[in-house]
């Protein structure tokens, strides 16, 4: 933590006071910390006591009362290695999720390149309204690393989850963060994502349900530790926010076969985390298939190109090519069948028996499978989570 620059945002909620521990956990760690706090948070803790712990001015404001003197939150984002948030009130979240920019912590948040951890904080009724989780979500789709509260007694005296994560909890988050550092430095990664779509008319096509949520979580993951990532996009509703990630996007397993031959080259690792439609029409209609006065087409399949194991007949000495498998049925069996087949160096298991793994899931329980037989197993995490434990283990190897 030592010389890491963090911004540590504090909204108005009662957990305020739990930031001044944080604060100082954080000073004693070495880091530089800028609080940039809304101004309800002023009413539950003091500016004085903050900066007396930072050693720096505190700012809520976007200009200095008597000065007039600006604060660049554009500079703030760019000065920032980590951004946390705690307490993140309802309204707060609401407005990161929402884009609303009327305060500086907001405008901060919406500036920051780095990434952004948020401790969410509120009682259990407003954490538990769909619309505070729809919008925990959202901000989980941007990339944001929630820090789940916890369950326990409120300020309402009321028990349940919405108690904000104890400071040295939020700590030790943010320390395992930064001991990853740039391990993934001027390293390439390719990663695939999402579906993809086999034409059978202009308006028709054969699917999958995957979101690339899994995806573009490791995209996400890679290039935070420093990797120049490409990330070979089927149809999916997600952006990428990290700009080490250049987004190729795609539809058909053709076009995505063709900008992973492109890629894959001059890759240091290559993760095929796409769901690749195994068949395709044989031809396809120019027009809309109409239904009035003929049968029932009849739509003949052809076998699309298996792209993991094209790249793993040309894969290099010294590259890393990891695969997915997601199963049904006898799941490490076609697992391990898949990294002799493909010549792959590891795999990714994941079955949809599994509650909460699986397509349009925010969750994974995912097994790690290498080219000799050995196995991790992992609980059920967060996609987030998942992609960390994968790219550590990519290092491992």
């Amino acid at each position: 933590m030592k010389g890491r620059h963090i911004i540590l945002g504090i909204t108005g909620g009662i957990a305020a006071y739990k930031s001044v521990s944080l604060l100082r956990l954080l000073i004693k760690a070495g880091a530089e910390v800028q609080v940039v706090i809304t101004p309800a948070g002023k009413q539950f803790i003091t500016p004085v006591t903050l900066s007396a712990l930072s050693g720096r001015p505190v700012i809520s404001e976007f200009f200095t009362a008597n000065t007039g003197e600006w604060h660049s939150h554009v500079d703030l984002g760019l000065w920032a290695d980590a951004m946390v948030i705690a307490p993140a009130t309802a309204s707060t979240i609401a407005k990161m999720a929402n884009g609303v920019a009327d305060n500086m912590l907001v405008t901060t948040y919406l500036s920051a390149k780095c990434p952004v951890f948020v401790a969410p904080a509120m009682d259990l009724d407003m954490m538990a309204h769909p619309s505070t989780q729809a919008n925990i979500e959202r901000l989980r789709s941007y990339g944001n690393h929630i820090i789940e509260p916890a369950s326990g007694e409120l300020a309402s005296h009321l028990v349940g989850k919405g108690r904000m994560e104890e400071p040295e909890n939020i700590f030790k988050v943010l320390q395992d963060h930064f001991a990853h550092g740039l391990d993934l430095a001027g390293k390439h990664v390719m990663i695939t994502a999402g579906p993809t779509y086999e034409k059978i008319d202009p308006v028709r096509f054969i699917g999958n349900y995957s979101s690339g949520k899994m995806g573009y979580a490791l995209a996400e993951e890679a290039a935070e530790r420093g990797a120049k990532v490409t990330l070979v996009s089927g149809p999916v509703n997600l952006t990428a926010s990290n700009p080490n990630i250049q987004v190729v996007k795609v539809e058909s397993a053709r076009q995505m076969l063709e900008a992973c031959l492109e890629t894959f080259p001059h890759s240091d690792i290559a993760v095929m985390c796409a769901a690749v439609a195994d068949y395709a029409p044989e031809s396809v209609a120019d027009v809309k298939i109409k239904r009035e006065h003929q049968d029932a087409p009849v739509i003949r399949l052809v076998k699309n190109p298996d792209i993991a194991a094209a790249l793993g007949a040309q894969k290099r000495l010294g590259q890393i090519l990891a695969g997915f498998a997601l199963e049904t049925h006898d799941e490490e069996k076609h697992a391990k069948e898949k990294i002799t087949k493909k010549n792959l160096d590891m795999i990714v298991l994941n079955s949809l028996r599994d509650p909460g793994a699986g397509f349009q899931t925010d969750t994974n329980k995912i097994t790690i499978i290498d080219a000799d037989g050995s196995e991790i197993a992992f609980p059920l995490k967060t996609k987030r989570e998942a992609a960390a434990d994968i790219i550590d283990h990519i290092l491992s190897l």
